[in-house]
């Protein structure tokens, strides 16, 4: 594989990475940078929403762009590892300032169909992924200036969901978590464990020193925060897959666990405005723009007709 320098994807330079942390969501965003021009991406930013209020900000995403115009940075593309269920994408914000296309999974409109109908959106919402500007099929290549990035497809988690391998790093979104944390979850519409832990080898098939970034680190029994591993590391240590965990055992062990776990606290609002590439539904007449809430089991007795 060639790039426009000629260099081969081994002979590039290992790409800078600057993390900035949302501690409401627990989620990690990054600036992928090429170390010798001005151009760069954005994987999984961040939207600052006050559930209780129905009020939103622009700080973290605030700090992203102070962090690109202070250094003279070029923005090529934002990157979403999938349809996030627990933070609303601050891409379109971000795009508004800086430029660059936003970018997922083709398989966005697998999810589109599914939670299309879960909010009852009727047909004035697309379910064909075109609220995104470029939608990426498995193993397909993409330039970050001098860099060679490559969309992995590794669904389980969600159907949308791809690993972002740029030289030696692979953003990894929630397939993975750091190895005393695990995995991600895989009950979700769509998802599925055994999917999953195909999705895992393949990523972990990678070089050994492959630097795999997360996008979330739950800090288990008070440790310091993580956002970076490696390939080796979680061959060796992950309490999920490490080496030696057969495929059946961990297909059980990842339905028992997920039967536990409650909703993230903001599925509702982020699933709607996620799959919409970070937008929200339309205003209506009073300038104001609203999310649903589907509510299960309501009996007859508690609603009023007209």
């Amino acid at each position: 594989m060639k790039i426009s320098d000629k260099r081969t994807v081994d002979e590039q330079e290992k790409p800078d990475v600057f993390e900035f942390f949302d501690e409401d969501s627990n989620t990690f965003s990054y600036v992928v940078k090429d170390p010798s021009s001005n151009a760069c991406a954005i994987i999984d930013s961040v939207l600052d929403f006050d559930y209780a209020s129905g009020s939103i900000s622009y700080t973290g995403a605030d700090k992203v762009v102070d962090f690109l115009n202070k250094n003279k940075l070029q923005v090529t593309y934002l990157l979403e590892t999938h349809v996030h269920a627990d933070h609303l994408s601050a891409a379109p914000y971000i795009q508004s300032i800086v430029g660059g296309e936003i970018a997922i999974s083709k398989h966005i409109v697998e999810v589109q169909q599914v939670f299309g109908k879960k909010f009852n959106e009727g047909t004035e919402f697309e379910r064909d992924g075109s609220q995104f500007d470029l939608l990426l099929e498995d193993g397909q290549t993409y330039s970050i200036g001098h860099l060679t990035g490559q969309a992995i497809h590794t669904p389980g988690h969600t159907p949308a969901c791809m690993t972002h391998v740029i030289v030696d790093a692979a953003f990894v979104g929630d397939t993975l978590f750091m190895p005393d944390s695990g995995t991600a979850r895989a009950d979700f519409p769509g998802g599925d464990a055994r999917e999953l832990f195909q999705s895992i080898k393949k990523v972990l098939s990678l070089p050994e020193q492959t630097r795999l970034f997360m996008c979330h680190d739950y800090q288990p029994n008070g440790r310091e925060l993580r956002y970076v591993t490696t390939v080796a590391e979680q061959k060796q240590t992950n309490i999920h897959v490490k080496e030696g965990v057969s495929e059946n055992d961990f297909v059980a062990m990842r339905e028992k666990k997920d039967a536990t776990l409650k909703m993230p606290r903001l599925i509702y609002p982020a699933l709607q405005v996620n799959m919409r590439a970070g937008c929200f539904p339309e205003p209506e007449e009073n300038d104001m723009s609203y999310l649903k809430i589907p509510i299960a089991g309501l009996k007859k007795t508690l609603t009023r007709s007209s």
